[in-house]
């Protein structure tokens, strides 16, 4: 855990200089605007650590998979989400000295992410090794209105010489993936063109043949005053710049204000691609600095507007969620159903920024709360255009019929993950992605989504698993043989109980749906049945048997369900009782023995027991936390905040403030020592769930909303706000009372503490 961050309600502050920590602060400071983005990265030449970062969403190159014992089944290729052309580059030279913080004296240094304006602003002071001082200040953005372009304002101030100063703006294609199989570079040059003040390149991925064109254009100021300037052009492969050198005195100060470009062959026919980057990027150039940022300002504010949370007395905590809000926001827009959220979204390359069941399980609620209802249902489409490709994925393994298996990580609908215990065992996922549809329609009432799209890939799923089950004569029941659950410190177990219980979920939810689209749309129904060769009486009879006969392990002694058949052969020792030495496992120990403990890397029970809540009293949900949370290590980044909200659900509320700041602040202490990789975006939507779900007792239940907040003892107050079928709702809680405002035209239902009330529209209640 690191503690360099300064606590701030708005900003993400680093005030000291800490080359060690570099690649941890260029993670927490990326930016993004859901069409591309970036860490945190100097401008300038830095030959200290550094990660280098900058992502084009959509595009992907399939690095062929690497495995010392090829398996039947494997898929051929691991999607890469590609480091995109550096784009932000501005090389600096005073006199004959380049100017890289890794070879200066650092005098001061200071760099800050405006998450409420959405801006990245750094400043030092460093001497150079002839004595020389500059002063140098850099602020960035990505813009959310102009989103192919990002802008960086540049400034260098002669503190105490008089010198030429050399600026070198440039645009490098020529980069590399840290996490390529085979050390290859994955782009090729198409073309590309330089002149003074502007450049571009455009280049190909290989295999998969994006092009993506990257550009640049700028103006230079010495103390305000724009400069004429006739720049030297260079040009080398995948790489063009512009080098131009002033005379400047002691006490001035050099600003160059470079605007950059990055469009896709996604957006742009190909033999177009260069004409439109010129368009977006003299657009974004004639407006300028200024006005974009001002711009953007005030797009976050409508950002804001709709999806903050606010915490009195703890900075600490409120730091936490604005910042999960605020990388979550500007990862994903939901106006491309083609796109979705990598679990690193724009800040690193690992996990190879493809999509997981992350998104169904932990992003879903956040943007059904807080975005148009179409966000939420372009997330759900993208899983529909990719049904095909589950029922490929599945066919490969030996399933027929349509089963559809949908992919542990894909780009494209195909799977491309290749560690076979999780590729072909963590079959869970199927299940998080007909909870989604559930869930989709349970919140808005959007019945209608089940024709065709949400009984189509129910059905898929639904097919696999009555396959994927099997009678056993020995228990009198179906069982699922060799999975993996959520917790991936046990493999190829039997009869995990979160597999089963999702299997089982699925096929009664499959079943209800039917017979609703019979009963309300019979000739859409009719048309579906023989599209999909849907024998109704005998696969409905076989989905119900399974339902009615699902094997589940219990212990009776504890009266708990078990994560798998075996789960009480191992030795159960508290994860308490561990020395801080031995942790992180993942870290520490050999895989071998992490698979022979107890130890939970994330809700796997427990994650059963969150989704079907309503199907347990307290009592039993008590139970279950008090066994399986001791022994729970919450070294995924999805497990603190599924803990927060049982936690909160049975009343233990130090437990709960506890999970809760373990999530908020996952990334921002770097809890698991793996920040420096990228954000978890994903699991950021899992902070939002803990806060809303788990301090607020936040439901949708039988078309109404359902609140029962509660306050830790640590906080002053708080205030979130939710949509809700056209409403807009304001919660303000305070050891004292709570205040629900309707801040919209639409009438809302409420049940509060158990109490039911309908809120008018524009009215407020207080209790």
């Amino acid at each position: 855990m690191k503690d360099f961050i300064i606590h701030d309600n708005w900003k993400v502050i680093e005030d000291q200089y800490h080359p060690e920590w570099n690649e941890i602060s260029e993670s927490l400071m990326s930016l993004g605007n859901g069409r591309m983005g970036g860490r945190a990265n100097f401008e300038e030449k830095f030959s200290g650590k550094t990660l280098q970062g900058n992502y084009v969403a959509g595009v992907y190159y399939p690095d062929k998979t690497r495995v010392g014992w090829w398996k039947n089944g494997y898929p051929d290729y691991f999607a890469k989400v590609l480091n995109g052309a550096n784009w932000i580059g501005i090389d600096i030279t005073v006199g004959e000295e380049e100017l890289d913080l890794a070879e200066c004296e650092v005098l001061d240094f200071h760099r800050e992410l405006d998450m409420k304006e959405g801006h990245l602003v750094r400043r030092f002071t460093a001497k150079l090794p002839s004595g020389k001082i500059v002063e140098v200040k850099s602020q960035r953005f990505m813009s959310i209105v102009d989103s192919e372009t990002g802008a960086i304002r540049y400034s260098v101030k002669a503190v105490n010489f008089q010198d030429k100063v050399t600026i070198k703006p440039y645009v490098d294609f020529d980069v590399m993936n840290k996490d390529t199989n085979y050390d290859e570079k994955f782009w090729n040059e198409v073309e590309k063109e330089v002149s003074n003040g502007e450049g571009f390149i455009t280049a190909e991925t290989r295999k998969t043949l994006f092009h993506v064109t990257t550009g640049m254009k700028y103006q230079i100021f010495i103390d305000g005053e724009k400069q004429s300037f006739k720049a030297d052009l260079e040009e080398r492969v995948k790489y063009i710049s512009n080098i131009t050198s002033f005379d400047i005195k002691e006490g001035q100060t050099i600003t160059i204000e470079k605007i950059g470009v990055n469009l896709s062959s996604e957006y742009a026919e190909k033999s177009d691609l260069v004409d439109q980057a010129k368009v977006f990027l003299n657009k974004a150039f004639e407006k300028g600095f200024d006005q974009m940022l001002d711009e953007h300002k005030k797009a976050w504010e409508v950002k804001w507007e709709t999806s903050d949370i606010i915490i009195e007395g703890d900075a600490a905590a409120q730091q936490g969620i604005r910042f999960n809000i605020f990388q979550l926001n500007q990862t994903y827009t939901g106006e491309d159903p083609r796109l979705n959220i990598g679990p690193k979204g724009f800040t690193g390359e690992k996990y190879g920024g493809s999509t997981y069941w992350d998104t169904e399980a932990y992003c879903l609620p956040f943007y059904l709360a807080t975005a148009p209802e179409e966000i939420s249902k372009n997330l759900l489409l993208y899983r529909y255009k990719h049904l095909d490709r589950a029922i490929e994925n599945a066919k490969k393994l030996g399933f027929k019929n349509g089963a559809a298996l949908y992919p542990m990580v894909t780009m494209n609908g195909e799977e491309c993950h290749n560690e076979w215990e999780i590729t072909f065992e963590e079959i869970h996922r199927n299940g998080a992605i007909a909870f989604a549809i559930y869930e989709y329609i349970r919140y808005t009432n959007d019945f209608e989504y089940l024709a065709p799209y949400g009984f189509e890939v129910l059905l898929g799923i639904s097919r696999f698993w009555t396959q994927r089950v099997n009678w056993s004569n020995y228990q009198n029941k179906y069982v699922m043989l060799g999975v993996t659950g959520p917790n991936e410190y046990e493999n190829n177990v039997d009869n995990n109980y979160h597999t089963n219980r999702l299997a089982q979920w699925t096929l009664q939810y499959t079943r209800e749906a039917v017979a609703y689209l019979k009963e309300n749309h019979a000739a859409e129904y009719a048309s579906l049945k023989e599209k999909w060769n849907f024998n109704e009486e005998e696969e409905v009879s076989k989905w119900t048997h399974i339902i009615d006969n699902m094997y589940f392990p219990y212990d009776e002694t504890r009266q708990i369900f078990l994560q798998q058949d075996n789960f009480l052969n191992k030795e159960i020792i508290p994860t308490a009782e561990m020395g801080a030495e031995n942790r992180p496992i993942n870290q520490k120990w050999s895989w071998d023995r992490i698979l022979r403990s107890c130890y939970i890397k994330q809700a796997d029970t427990l994650q059963s027991l969150y989704l079907f809540e309503d199907d347990f009293d307290v009592e039993t949900i008590k139970r279950h936390f008090d066994f399986y949370e001791p022994i729970t290590v919450h070294e995924s980044s999805l497990s603190p905040c599924i803990h927060n909200i049982l936690a909160s659900k049975i009343g233990n509320q130090e437990k709960a403030y506890e999970m809760y700041l373990r999530t908020a602040r996952l990334d921002l202490d770097d809890y698991n020592n793996d920040t420096e990789d990228g954000l978890h975006i994903t699991s950021m939507g899992g902070t939002w769930m803990g806060f809303v779900m788990g301090f607020g007792g936040f439901r949708a239940r039988n078309n109404r909303l359902i609140l029962n907040p509660f306050l830790p003892k640590e906080w002053k107050g708080y205030s979130f706000k939710v949509n809700f079928r056209g409403a807009h709702l304001k919660v303000q809680t305070t050891h004292d009372h709570t205040i629900i405002e309707n801040i919209s035209d639409v009438a809302c239902d409420l049940t509060v503490f158990d109490k039911e009330y309908t809120l008018a529209a524009n009215d407020t209640i207080k209790l």
